[in-house]
């Protein structure tokens, strides 16, 4: 298969503790305009919250939930960013994924800045009433530090439309004002997209497309292998296989995945595993643990699940040559550098996972204006903005001889250092 058509030479940079962190500080350093107190601004989170909240379990029992909300930049528009509720959630991965967000939105060009919120629980603990209430009291803490025109949150982790349209509910009774827009992912029944649920899933597709069409790829021979069955993996999954012709030969969840190098059929493994719970005995199949998935045979890897599931390991024994982060942040920093010497060619979560951000941008202008498109119309803007942002991305990677992730993350900081000189940087 072949490799990009320009060497990938590593940017030297101080070690750090994830890879993005390398990466946001390595590409400064070869950008002229930003200077050192700049980026220290583009360093800088503007406003961190943290909540201890109370939560009154149905047995009558009463239990503190740990909860965040991180807002890092502002400077080319309000704060966007989803919110999880999983039982890792913790300050500094809500710091990263805040940070993530801002370059994500410059990278697609949508006027907003980076934030992320999470409660740190395990929602399987909990029941639906408990949940609702949890999520409510969430958004009562929040207060004013949300809004249509300040901070909107998204689905993430664990978060659906049904926990939108309750954080809708709940911030409308104090916010009778353009309240619809304090959330997108919200169902279409109220005020929610078209295309929103598949969103992010379809920005992968898009992406592979693209490579593939400048790799001269036939997906149809290629194996590509998807680790995470949620809404993004199951998702790229079914869109790759269903308007690609790209063949599946792997899908995996939490608890382990199934391959077949002659193909899966995604909607009956979907179906099988909202039934089960589980992928293991699915026919047809071999079933694997999560270890031995990620260094399947394969063409193509879109690790959609949680950070950090592409580390060292996975790096040097995957036979992958095109790796998509449909999740964020699911490189290390040890395994971007090991896929650098391999000239393996990597599409950045804040290029290919981008298509959720997107049409969440169109929720919000369609709540503003209460003017509605059709799915064909969402999805038409969505190809267009997202091949937009790809050939950006590889044309500044070609002629600057970077990877695919440098190239993003130097139109991302442009971008928003701009912004930053343009408003002055003490805004």
């Amino acid at each position: 298969m072949p490799t990009m058509s320009l060497p990938i030479p590593k940017i030297e940079g101080p070690v750090c503790l994830d890879a993005e962190s390398c990466f946001l500080l390595s590409v400064a350093q070869k950008v002229s305009m930003i200077d050192e107190n700049l980026l220290k601004v583009l360093n800088s989170f503007r406003r961190e919250i943290c909540m201890e909240i109370p939560l009154r379990k149905d047995n009558g029992t009463l239990i503190t939930v740990k909860a965040y909300r991180v807002q890092h930049n502002n400077a080319r528009g309000p704060y966007k960013g989803g919110f999880r509720i999983h039982q890792r959630v913790d300050l500094d991965e809500v710091r990263m994924l805040a940070n993530l967000m801002t370059w994500k939105t410059a990278v697609v060009n949508v006027p907003f800045g980076g934030a992320k919120g999470g409660i740190a629980i395990d929602p399987s603990t909990l029941t639906k009433t408990e949940l609702e209430r949890l999520v409510r009291a969430y958004t009562y803490n929040l207060a004013d530090n949300v809004g249509p025109h300040t901070d909107i949150p998204a689905p993430d982790v664990n978060t659906g439309g049904q926990t939108m349209a309750w954080f809708y509910d709940e911030y409308a009774k104090s916010h009778t004002i353009n309240a619809l827009g304090v959330v997108t992912g919200k169902p279409v029944g109220l005020g929610g997209s078209e295309g929103r649920e598949e969103a992010t899933g379809r920005g992968v597709m898009y992406t592979l497309r693209e490579i593939a069409k400048d790799l001269k790829m036939d997906l149809s021979k290629s194996k590509v292998l998807v680790e995470g069955f949620g809404n993004v993996g199951y998702w790229a999954a079914k869109l790759i296989k269903d308007e690609l012709n790209g063949k599946i030969v792997g899908v995996s969840s939490s608890k382990g995945g199934i391959y077949n190098p002659n193909g899966i059929d995604v909607d009956a493994a979907h179906k099988y595993y909202t039934k089960n719970k589980t992928l293991k005995g699915f026919p047809n199949a071999d079933f694997m643990t999560c270890e031995e998935f990620l260094t399947a045979d394969c063409d193509v890897l879109i690790p959609s699940a949680l950070e950090g599931s592409i580390d060292k390991r996975v790096a040097d024994k995957t036979k992958a040559q095109v790796i998509l982060e449909g999740a964020n942040g699911p490189i290390t920093s040890e395994a971007n550098e090991i896929l650098i010497d391999k000239q393996r060619v990597v599409a950045p979560g804040i290029l290919a996972n981008a298509g959720g951000v997107l049409v969440s941008y169109f929720e919000w202008v369609q709540n503003l204006q209460q003017f509605y498109w059709t799915r064909d119309e969402v999805n038409k803007k969505h190809e267009r903005i997202i091949v937009a942002a790809y050939e950006n991305v590889r044309d500044v990677s070609r002629k600057n001889k970077i990877s695919l992730r440098q190239a993003a993350y130097t139109i991302g900081m442009e971008r928003v250092a701009q912004a930053c000189i343009l408003r002055g940087t003490g805004f």
